[in-house]
């Protein structure tokens, strides 16, 4: 294919004439982003999608056109041609718009509508300190031992804890090890 606008140009009238919109359409996109002020490009272009019966963008395209040279004429004239034809073209079939959201939103409320909550009993008592929980017991497993929590854990009183966890950050740290040590021999003095 040559690239001369104006061979691209007479082939692509030759195709509009013959009636072939769509290779004149294939042609004359490859050159819309070097000739965006071409007044023979717009108005070729709106023949061709006129020929589609793509009315819009015909129209789109005439209009720059008449920007372009407001005393020309031919585009005006199409441009009126392309408008009418428009205004007597009758309405797409519509196919109506499925809204994801609500069909979500029906099944959703048929799924509802057999719903009924469970009948819970308020009281206003607080519950007993047996029902409330309990703190975990001694030889639980701590799952993130830190010598933050050991020191939590000796100013509790919780000195069996705080053991634990020492003992976990031995193998966790053995770098540490003799730190972690004698901090066991300090709380063994409290027990």
């Amino acid at each position: 294919m040559t690239s001369d606008p104006h061979l691209i140009f007479a082939d692509v009238s030759l195709d509009i004439k013959c009636g072939a919109f769509q290779p004149a359409l294939d042609k004359l996109s490859s050159m819309g982003r070097w000739l965006p002020e071409s007044y023979i490009f717009h108005l070729l272009f709106a023949r061709a999608t006129r020929g589609l019966k793509r009315y819009e963008e015909a129209i789109e395209h005439l209009s720059h056109c008449c920007r372009i040279a407001p005393a020309n004429q031919v585009a005006w004239r199409e441009l009126i041609e392309v408008k009418t034809l428009q205004s007597q073209a009758p309405e797409p079939a519509r196919t109506p718009a499925i809204d994801e959201v609500a069909v979500e939103f029906e099944e959703l409320s048929k799924a509802l509508a057999g719903f009924t909550p469970p009948r819970a009993t308020e009281c206003f008592e607080p519950t007993p300190i047996a029902e409330q929980k309990q703190p975990f017991p001694d030889d639980a497993s701590i799952a993130v031992p830190t010598e933050s929590l050991a020191n939590l854990f000796i100013n509790q009183g919780a000195y069996k804890k705080a053991i634990r966890v020492y003992t976990s950050l031995i193998q966790l740290n053995p770098s540490k090890a003799d730190c972690y040590r004698q901090s066991i021999d300090r709380v063994l003095e409290k027990l």
